[in-house]
């Protein structure tokens, strides 16, 4: 599939390597290739899309061992962990569809919940998957999915989950979003309420003009009390920065449509409602009650589109460093890199995807850069991100009305400012198979920072002993009852919305006038996009490529339109 750098191969020489010819109507013909750098939702999306309704060939070039990116699941001891915590559930029919044809609802779940969506999705036609072979190619899909469901309905399905996570504040739990409660005002006491009241209130009355930064933003949305006591720690421990040296845009596409109205009218919606059909379209996306998760966790959803893009004839090359990108004639001619061996590789192709960060794309670029752009892309920033999966036998937290039982959270803020730790996922409440023993408890304590950190470059054991004794000191666990632990680091995981980011729009211009070049996915577009948004934007960059269109605006407008911020319409 590839030359070796020492090779030495001219232009000619190599395509007669990478592209076996084949014979069609007595001419010689060259296949089309795309070249797919990461094996995450975007590339593995768009590979599947590629070959499902074109006659392009992807190659897909992962630097790890593992299919699905920050999506993928790590497995300690049976026991899995689900990075970050990723829900199955989108505004766009479109992927919705796409998730089910790659994995139907199991059969247990289809009594417990109203179908309404999937029986919808699946008697659509997939206009938005337009294309000469679309149609008919959903209709092949529907067929295979029925009988891989029947040989393995067991093992390659979704479940349908409960969605709860909470603040946890004060050695308390606040129900997240936060809800004007009788209990949540027991909780907060007379005084604070009446603060965090009054506050709201001036803010709806006199809102900062011009919004410029992340503060300005929730003090507008909630008010500053209320910013102060249940947004501004977390936040900043997220990002590392102060909320007012964070850009409004991080708000903007994240949390659009939360404000404390939409809470309250979503809170008395609900008391009235009878249905649990999972599509929840009027709902919003921080307001959901229910979300789809694969059975094994979310790795599991791409491990199978990979085996389905190999199946096809498509290739997924594993353990493969990029190190750069030639250019010829304003265009993307190959990517360069070597394996785990050191041997070096170069595979040209007539399409490019990149969901790698920014700033290594533009660092390997084999042209002269413009200054201004290599200046913006080098001072981009990401953060990093530690689980620390602790083994235990019971939480010391407990919920009042079910002592007895395990809480019923899928994640925890962490909101007490005394510890660096920002937010915990209860892995049993994600998928009761994410457990290897029923009767323990399996959790991921999750920390924020730089690569440069001291948290960062702690030892394994120290950094296990650190993330028990924070969970101890605020009376989430008793350090007696972890009988075992694992740390997973990923490096940019959250491309940040601060320092070069301002001037991001002189790089986008720069890459976007690479015609076959289609920046996709979170880091591909340093966009914080959740795995929805990165497979829609593989999805209609596949869309461009079938049209022809070389305006690559409607990537960008992914997560930015008023149908799928959200919003709903009328």
């Amino acid at each position: 599939m590839c030359y070796t750098e020492g090779q030495g191969a001219s232009t000619a020489n190599r395509d007669s390597l990478l592209f076996p010819c084949i014979l069609e109507k007595g001419d010689l013909v060259k296949p089309k290739t795309a070249i797919i750098i990461g094996a995450g939702p975007a590339g593995l999306t768009a590979a599947y899309e590629l070959l499902k309704r074109t006659d392009i060939r992807p190659v897909v070039l992962e630097k790890s061992a593992y299919m699905g990116g920050i999506s993928r699941t790590v497995d300690y001891k049976g026991n899995r962990m689900d990075i970050g915590g990723h829900r199955f559930f989108s505004k766009s029919d479109r992927v919705m569809n796409w998730w089910f044809q790659h994995m139907p609802l199991a059969a247990e779940t289809q009594g417990e919940v109203g179908l309404t969506y999937q029986q919808q999705t699946r008697a659509l036609s997939l206009a938005a998957t337009s294309g000469s072979n679309g149609t008919a190619s959903v209709a092949v899909e529907e067929a295979q999915v029925g009988t891989e469901s029947i040989l393995d309905e067991k093992r390659r399905v979704m479940l349908v989950r409960p969605r709860k996570s909470r603040i946890y504040f004060l050695r308390q739990f606040f129900n997240y979003p936060i809800q004007l409660t009788s209990d949540t005002l027991k909780k907060l006491g007379l005084a604070r309420t009446f603060r965090i009241g009054m506050s709201y209130l001036r803010s709806a009355a006199f809102p900062i003009r011009n919004v410029q930064n992340l503060e300005q933003f929730f003090i507008n949305r909630f008010g500053r009390q209320l910013y102060g006591t249940f947004f501004k720690s977390y936040t900043e421990k997220v990002w590392g920065v102060p909320c007012d040296q964070i850009s409004a845009e991080w708000g903007e596409q994240r949390i659009k449509g939360l404000s404390i109205r939409k809470t309250i009218s979503h809170f008395l919606r609900q008391a009235f409602r009878k249905s649990r059909d999972v599509s929840q379209k009027d709902t919003e996306t921080s307001l959901i009650e229910q979300f789809l998760y694969p059975k094994f966790g979310p790795g599991q959803m791409w491990e199978e589109v990979a085996r389905k893009i190999r199946e096809m004839g498509g290739e997924i090359i594993t353990e493969f460093d990029v190190h750069g990108l030639e250019v010829n004639d304003g265009r993307i001619a190959a990517v360069i890199g070597s394996d785990n061996d050191g041997n070096g590789c170069t595979f040209a192709g007539d399409w490019f995807f990149s969901t790698m960060p920014i700033k290594d794309l533009v660092r390997g670029l084999r042209t002269d850069v413009p200054s201004e752009v290599r200046e913006v892309s080098d001072n981009l920033q990401y953060r990093d991100f530690i689980t620390v999966g602790l083994l235990l036998d019971k939480l010391k937290v407990k919920d009042e009305e079910q002592r007895a039982k395990l809480i019923t959270d899928n994640w925890i803020y962490i909101q007490e400012p005394e510890v660096l730790a920002g937010r915990l996922q209860i892995f049993n409440n994600w998928s009761p198979h994410m457990v290897a023993d029923p009767g323990k408890v399996w959790i991921g304590v999750e920390y924020f920072c730089y690569e440069d950190d001291d948290l960062w470059r702690k030892p394994d054991d120290e950094m296990a002993r650190f993330a028990i004794a924070e969970l101890a000191q605020i009376d989430i666990l008793e350090t007696e009852d972890v009988s075992d632990w694992t740390v997973v680091r990923v490096p940019k995981t959250y491309p940040a919305y601060f320092g070069a980011y301002e001037r991001f729009d002189t790089v986008r211009e720069y890459l976007d006038g690479f015609e076959n070049l289609f920046l996709v996915g979170r880091n591909g577009m340093h966009k914080y996009n959740n795995q929805d948004h990165s497979m829609l934007t593989a999805m209609t960059a596949v869309d461009n490529i079938i049209a022809g269109r070389a305006d690559k605006t409607n990537l960008w407008a992914v997560n930015t339109e008023m149908e799928y911020h959200e919003e709903k319409k009328g």
